[in-house]
């Protein structure tokens, strides 16, 4: 297979060059002006932050990448989808919010934001997966597949399920409804915190399969007949349903990725990926920690599988920071250098199961070209 061109763009800055505008030119140079955006809907699909994390990225960014599309005459909107957790993503006014609060609005990014999968993270897309292994429908939100073309702007750090987060963890698990993130993270069925249930019969009213009763009123779910919608944790006002987070580590990285292959196949896509401030864990978490390696730069593609892959070689090349997490997780264990910074972070993942499986269904390719500008 031939090799895919990845751009980057170290993070040095001078006088008459900023970075925004290094980024701005390392997308152009990358080719995102190739794609026709004129009369276009374009999904703009970013990671708005969990309030309480500042590693998430700055709106600035986005808005050079809006900027862009705008001047190609491109209808451009900046989306995400709703949180399969409890925080103040889990539903379409909270997730506006949390947006707000994050610096995201339509004057600071020059856009419009939508939450991809609607109020309660059920206005979804059902999308065929014929080459999946694991997914045969995706739920997708439906703003983004309504979206003519795809372009996702990604934060890369650490993750504590997936190993890392890059284009295709922000393509992917991003863009499913919390259906479509259930059924990534679980094998089982979402189940009823007992303690917490208020038996106010939200749930029974809400689901369209029999399958949730209040008895002495708390609500139970009988799994013979739920389908694992996720409708009632996006209706329960208490968070006493959760989902059964049940899945093997692979098995989600493999199923992000045919759920990335849903929301790219047969439209228009281009990617950028940002490695700064690259925390253990996901901007899902209200916190972030010291950071486990220093900022590398900026990177670009029309192949996500690629973009992924040369930021985690370059992220793999990069020393490790004196008093982070992956400091204290490698101390003690040999020769630092050979270690990958991903699965020493959190050694219960692999990362490569899911580029690997990208590659396998199609979506792009691991061999790539690295063009710094």
């Amino acid at each position: 297979m031939e090799k895919s061109k990845v751009y980057f763009t170290n993070l040095r800055a001078v006088p008459g060059m900023n970075l925004l505008q290094k980024l701005e030119k390392l997308v152009k140079k990358a080719g995102i002006e190739q794609i026709d955006f004129q009369n276009k809907f374009t999904a703009l699909k970013i990671h708005f932050g969990e309030p309480g994390n500042l590693a998430y990225l700055r709106p600035n960014y986005a808005k050079v990448i809006v900027d862009l599309i705008k001047k190609q005459g491109g209808k451009v909107f900046l989306t995400d989808c709703n949180t399969l957790y409890v925080g103040r993503r889990k539903n379409a006014l909270e997730h506006l919010e949390a947006a707000y609060e994050n610096g995201y609005n339509p004057f600071t990014t020059g856009c419009q934001i939508l939450i991809a999968d609607g109020l309660k993270g059920t206005d979804e897309a059902y999308v065929p997966v014929p080459v999946g292994e694991y997914v045969k429908e995706a739920k997708i939100g439906r703003a983004i597949m309504d979206a003519d073309i795809f372009i996702s702007l990604s934060h890369f750090k650490g993750h504590e399920l997936t190993g890392f987060g890059g284009a295709l963890k922000n393509i992917g698990m991003g863009s499913g409804s919390r259906a479509g993130k259930m059924e990534m993270h679980s094998d089982g069925k979402p189940r009823v915190n007992a303690k917490a249930c208020i038996g106010c019969g939200s749930c029974v009213r809400i689901c369209a399969h029999g399958a949730i009763t209040i008895t002495d009123k708390k609500a139970s779910i009988d799994h013979s007949k739920c389908v694992g919608c996720g409708r009632c944790i996006g209706v329960c006002p208490v968070n006493a349903i959760v989902a059964a987070w049940d899945a093997s580590h692979d098995a989600v990285n493999k199923k992000m990725a045919e759920y990335s292959w849903a929301v790219l196949n047969g439209r228009p896509h281009f990617h950028i990926s940002l490695v700064i401030d690259v925390s253990p864990n996901c901007d899902c978490h209200a916190e972030n920690d010291l950071p486990i390696i220093p900022d590398i730069g900026m990177f670009a593609s029309f192949d996500p599988v690629a973009l992924d892959m040369a930021c985690a070689d370059k992220a793999n090349q990069a020393p490790v920071i004196a008093g982070s997490y992956l400091a204290e997780q490698i101390k003690g264990h040999g020769n630092v250098e050979q270690q990958d910074r991903f699965c020493s972070t959190h050694p219960d993942t692999n990362w490569r199961s899911c580029v690997d499986h990208a590659e396998k269904i199609g979506i792009g390719t691991k061999t790539y070209e690295l063009i710094e500008i």
